[in-house]
């Protein structure tokens, strides 16, 4: 029987059979998480369904955050939250070498080394925080949407009626499946184990690349075991963390110690004395992604929208940074202020920016790849990559920092991430990030104090005006122009830069929050 999270205590004998909620989003993982804060920043009621009891993970699942997801985190002030109990690592991953990312133009130029356990907990503090009820212990089991909304029922009987669902639940989305949306791509080419193991034996320890791909066993260092883990406790053996192709493609089944045994043994020739397993999981380099996020009310993100392999660990990262493209328009559409065509531009937006995720996710995994011909092309990435431009720009590229949305000509800042600058304001010094922790559009004006007046929106846009003397630097672009004000969408993103007449000013604030207030 499913329950509500301890912000609203559990379910009550008078509880009314049909719940009403806002939106309600299938998935309690970080994309839920995030798009929940986001939306209830925003004042929308929202609510979560989720399968699990807890926030407990079997497994690590992910590792870390990239620097625009440490971004979006520090737009609502809860980065230092993250970077506190994660490991700062300054160089990103290609092939088996790293590329250094420490002269990326942002105050976060690094990547953050944190198991998804401790990121999903963290998140939902946040978002307890805000008291975005849970539905614990229960999963969604089918919906019907009509013009008004969507019925969503669940696995105990329940019935929550809400004006909008979204999917967040994951690679085999049932919400996805019962909406209809197609799913197409690319078949798995290789499956692998990730476990947590001990041997009798001290194994290899390192990398070693197969015709498949990479595998991998690391040491677990007694400062690092966790709780839960198999090497928290008194063990007699040599406990590892390892990587490992299977001989064989495998969907579906639960892996077993056996399936590790026959890993390792078909890469090294030995399993070393493999005694036990805390945890085994079984990942894929499948790489799909659905044809349209949105079906009239119910909406996809994450993991229900894209999958692919997870070279480079970028699936959790875009998944949060579809949460926060979503929240802030759903958002103005639940309270009227935008139509539903604003929710056109989740897809517009966010649909590149997956596809784009799932080629390089695969060329990664190719070019791991044991092979005369692949040795030869890393190679020579390599040798490019050495150059600071394509290095740089492959850096922004898996990093999230290089997106651009397309709002149009104009100056370069125009559809990309604003850099958080240290402004000076009547107040004093404030960083731009700062301006956007309560998740409400900005329009800062670097010109003349109060020379830019919108009063027809100025309910729904918070008008700064401030002053900023320094440059002006954008990841993979450099340095561009200083521009006399810029109109920041709660995400983040530039959606009009100022210039003589602040001409499209008008028409940027119409699109994007909503027609003059009468």
């Amino acid at each position: 029987m499913g329950a509500l999270s301890s912000t609203n205590g559990p379910r009550g004998a008078d509880e009314p059979k049909v719940i009403g909620h806002a939106v309600v989003i299938a998935g309690g993982g970080p994309t839920g998480l995030m798009l929940a804060g986001e939306l209830a920043l925003a004042g929308v009621d929202v609510a979560i369904v989720e399968r699990r009891e807890s926030q407990a993970l079997d497994g690590l699942r992910a590792g870390g955050l990239h620097i625009r997801t440490i971004e979006v985190l520090d737009q609502r002030g809860i980065a230092d939250r993250f970077i506190a109990q994660g490991r700062v690592v300054r160089s990103a991953p290609f092939a088996d070498t790293a590329l250094d990312m420490s002269d990326q133009p942002t105050r976060h130029n690094y990547y953050l080394a944190l198991w998804q356990d401790r990121i999903e907990r963290t998140l939902a503090g946040w978002v307890d925080e805000l008291k975005v009820p849970i539905y614990r212990g229960c999963e969604v089991t089918g919906f019907a949407q009509d013009d008004t909304g969507v019925d969503v029922d669940l696995a105990d009987g329940r019935q929550l009626r809400a004006q909008y669902l979204v999917g967040c639940d994951g690679g085999r989305s049932l919400i996805r499946k019962k909406a209809g949306i197609d799913f197409p791509g690319w078949d798995p080419s290789t499956s692998y184990l990730i476990a947590e193991i001990e041997t009798d034996e001290e194994p290899q320890w390192g990398v070693r690349r197969g015709e498949k791909g990479i595998n991998a066993i690391g040491k677990l260092e007694p400062r690092s075991r966790e709780a839960g883990s198999l090497s928290s406790g008194e063990v007699g053996g040599t406990c590892a963390r390892v990587v490992l192709n299977e001989p064989d493609i495998v969907q579906g089944e639960e892996p077993t110690l056996s399936n590790v045994r026959e890993a390792l043994i078909a890469v090294y020739g030995t399993d070393f004395g493999l005694c036990k397993a805390s945890y085994v999981s079984r990942f894929t380099d499948m790489a799909r992604q659905a044809a349209r996020y949105r079906d009239r009310r119910v909406l996809l993100a994450g993991d229900a929208a894209h999958v692919h392999s997870p070279k480079g660990g970028q699936g959790l990262n875009i998944g949060v940074q579809d949460a926060v493209n979503l929240g802030w328009k759903l958002a103005q559409v639940i309270h009227g202020t935008a139509t539903e065509s604003l929710l056109d531009t989740y897809h517009a937006e966010r649909h590149p920016v997956g596809a784009r995720v799932l080629r390089n996710t695969m060329a990664l995994t190719a070019i791991d790849r044991k092979d005369d011909r692949l040795e030869a092309l890393r190679e020579v990435m390599y040798e490019l990559l050495q150059k600071d431009a394509p290095r740089q720009q492959y850096v922004a590229m898996v990093s999230g920092l290089d997106i651009r949305y397309d709002l149009g000509e104009g100056h370069p800042l125009l559809g990309r991430r604003v850099p958080d600058l240290d402004v000076v304001t009547a107040d004093g010094p404030v960083r731009v990030f700062t301006l956007l922790h309560d998740g409400r559009p900005v329009l800062l004006n670097l010109g003349e104090p109060g020379g830019i007046e919108i009063a027809a929106w100025a309910t729904r846009v918070k008008v700064i005006d401030a002053k900023y003397s320094g440059a002006w630097e954008l990841p993979a672009v450099g340095l561009v122009a200083a521009p006399a004000a810029v109109l920041i969408r709660p995400d983040g993103y530039v959606a009009w830069v100022g210039g003589p007449g602040q001409k499209g000013l008008t028409d940027a604030l119409t699109t994007w929050f909503g027609p003059a207030a009468a």
